[in-house]
């Protein structure tokens, strides 16, 4: 007897609640689950279950025992998972998390291709306007922007990507152009209250030096594309992530400012959860995303890139 089916005969026998029903289960003779039993206890020198005729209870070490033992059978089926998935066809239920406007513009797409290509895949998008807990929620991937606080969380990185700042050229126009980040606080800046972040404190770096700049305007919201289009507008400077700019700075109908200072990351990652690597239908999904930001893929599919 290996110690891994010790594991899953252990496991089973407490899961029964008594020998005999542990017999039944296995298909054997409540004596040679005894005699198990007692070969157990011998080997490990300790006593792992009080036993009457009708019912088992656990002891101390019976019940470090058996929290182990789950532990250790769940890494190995997830280990096996893991080696195996690429064997496995994607199907069931795929919950994915973005926001709002990334979600619309580039997520959707994927995911529909993503189903067509496998079509016993079903998958249920939330778009929403701030960041959700994924061990709290049942999301099974979620996109997010720049660092990953969370430690519980993996993250695969999607595509690289820049913060920007950037105004219309009316603007620029009426009101200058910036030349130092110290002069963004006499300008008017539209501000996002999103993602509990330090309301209208801009952080930029230079030459190994980081200024946090205080900005303030007479627009600010908690919408990206609402700000997006109050800078195409004139109204202001945008700070704004380079997937929701690059169509417009390629048009011309806005310009970048002080493209010589670095901006907060705002790389896009993928998150889950460590036991869902095991799942095929999330490293499937996973895997097409990423391919779909690579930029040979976007130009041979005539998609704008994000970059």
């Amino acid at each position: 007897m290996n110690q891994v089916s010790e594991l899953g005969f252990f496991v089973l026998l407490a899961k029964a609640g008594s020998l005999a029903a542990a017999a039944r289960e296995m298909n054997v003779t409540p004596s040679a689950v005894t005699k198990r039993l007692s070969s157990l206890e011998d080997r490990l020198g300790v006593r792992l279950l009080n036993r009457t005729t009708r019912r088992i209870s656990l002891t101390n070490e019976g019940e470090i025992y058996l929290h182990h033992a789950q532990r250790i059978l769940t890494d190995i089926a997830d280990m096996e998972g893991l080696v195996a998935h690429s064997r496995t066809t994607p199907k069931g239920l795929l919950r994915i998390n973005a926001p709002l406007g990334f979600g619309r513009s580039y997520i959707a797409p994927v995911a529909s291709e993503f189903m067509q290509l496998y079509p016993e895949v079903e998958i249920q998008l939330t778009l929403t306007d701030r960041p959700i807990s994924l061990p709290d929620e049942a999301i099974d991937i979620a996109i997010r922007f720049g660092e990953i606080p969370d430690s519980r969380l993996f993250a695969r990185k999607i595509a690289a990507n820049r913060r920007l700042l950037c105004a219309a050229p009316g603007y620029l126009k009426r009101h200058g152009r910036p030349a130092t980040a110290a002069e963004l606080s006499g300008h008017q800046c539209i501000v996002l209250r999103q993602n509990d972040a330090a309301y209208g404190l801009w952080r930029l770096s230079k030459d190994g030096k980081t200024e946090n700049i205080r900005v303030s305007g007479k627009a600010s919201t908690n919408d990206g594309e609402v700000a997006l289009k109050w800078a195409l507008d004139g109204h202001g400077i945008l700070m704004r992530a380079e997937w929701d700019l690059a169509r417009y700075l390629r048009s011309g109908r806005l310009e970048l400012i002080l493209e010589d200072y670095v901006t907060p990351p705002a790389d896009i990652y993928a998150v889950y959860l460590e036991k869902l690597n095991i799942s095929a239908k999330v490293v499937a999904f996973l895997d097409y995303l990423q391919e779909s930001f690579l930029p040979e893929r976007q130009e041979r599919d005539d998609n704008p890139s994000i970059w």
